[in-house]
């Protein structure tokens, strides 16, 4: 159930503003098959973003208008013991930002007649008299202490529950990828729905060409770092490897020394799926949104978690415990040791049928049609 029955005299098309955060690229990519349903249903779909995810998006919706609206800005630290510290010290920036974009949409609402809010764990972006939605898969923000992640928590609730809805992308029982991430033992206030993984890939089928994709992704400087440490341990070893740098505003693509290895700045949706279809193995961050695209594509895959960084930590080695992905640390990383325990590790696959979240993305649609008076 929806709150809020206000709905702008707006023209026939009921207008969707889908905004994702800009941390890192994952919550962009996510939002890919949100929008194309709400387009195949006749929506009409405003992104508001800017820097590299606004790039990637018009990439993709070249013909979908886009409002700019200020990121975060988060910088991160280049040591894991200060990840956290670095992260808490910006929380008054944090907070800023929050309020600026609530302001923000408050203007946007009338000036650009928008009917409905798709919030992609952007926290200030809700409004009293139109269906505001909230996407997240941290209804528990792992801190590594109890106390901290009870006032994360807390706050975090206390946005969430401004909002009309909440959609989680895992699955609802046991057999689900974020765990207590998106398990915790009290929900929001507010209707939660879990409405399933969500992957702008559709796994069909393609013959293999490289033994081995590397997709970069997240936040600076651990990027870079990363990026560095993969070109390092291909020398050393023989594969017909790719690297996709997650570098979507990039222009200049650096040429590999090495024989058998192909680095590109970014691939468009269906050009990576193609790719990450061609190879044998995926090694990646263990962001949630890669997790769940890897999940779709049912590839074997290797998770090194951003140092620091709770979250993927948590689950990498959360996926791990339970066979479907393998998981090392960044620190020390041999690229030969990981390909020869990657050999003997039993994985195990998901059940990627559920198509939930599409069901729930059109049921939405539906009643933003009803609510202006038409149907789909």
């Amino acid at each position: 159930m929806i709150k809020g029955n206000f709905f702008n005299s707006s023209p026939a098309k009921p207008r969707v503003l889908v905004a994702p955060l800009d941390w890192g690229l994952g919550h962009a990519t996510r939002c890919i098959p949100i929008i194309l349903t709400l387009i195949e249903q006749g929506c009409e779909v405003i992104i508001a973003a800017d820097g590299p995810v606004k790039n990637l998006l018009q990439k993709e919706f070249a013909q979908v208008e886009f409002l700019p609206l200020r990121g975060y800005d988060i910088a991160y630290s280049r040591k894991k013991s200060w990840f956290g510290i670095k992260i808490l010290s910006q929380f008054p920036k944090i907070f800023l930002r929050i309020r600026a974009e609530n302001k923000w949409l408050k203007k946007a609402v009338g000036q650009y007649k928008i009917d409905a809010v798709i919030s992609d764990n952007r926290p200030g972006l809700s409004h009293p008299a139109i269906p505001c939605i909230y996407i997240t898969h941290q209804l528990l923000i792992k801190t590594g202490y109890r106390f901290t992640e009870w006032i994360a928590q807390k706050i975090h609730y206390h946005f969430i529950n401004k909002y009309s809805s909440c959609w989680v992308p895992d699955w609802q029982g046991k057999n689900n990828l974020a765990g207590a991430l998106s398990h915790p033992l009290r929900l929001p206030q507010i209707p939660v729905t879990y409405i399933g993984p969500l992957s702008r890939f559709k796994n069909s089928r393609a013959d293999t060409k490289y033994d081995c994709c590397f997709l970069l992704s997240g936040p600076e400087p651990q990027r870079t770092i990363f990026e560095n440490i993969v070109l390092k341990e291909l020398e050393t070893i023989q594969l017909k490897a790719v690297v996709i740098r997650g570098l979507p505003e990039e222009t200049v693509v650096p040429v590999s020394q090495k024989t058998g290895v192909e680095i590109l700045n970014h691939l468009p949706a269906t050009a990576l799926e193609k790719c990450l279809l061609q190879s044998k193995l995926i090694i990646a961050r263990s962001g949630y949104s890669t997790i769940m695209d890897m999940v779709k594509l049912q590839k074997k895959s290797v998770l090194i978690p951003t140092p620091g960084q709770t979250e993927q930590e948590y689950l990498a080695a959360y996926l791990q415990n339970k066979k479907i992905f393998y998981s090392v640390g960044q620190q020390g990383i041999s690229l030969e040791e990981v390909l020869k325990n990657v050999q003997r590790f039993p994985f195990s696959s998901f059940n990627t049928t559920d198509g939930a979240a599409n069901e729930t993305i059109k049921n939405f649609a539906e009643m933003l049609f009803m609510a202006k008076g038409q149907g789909i």
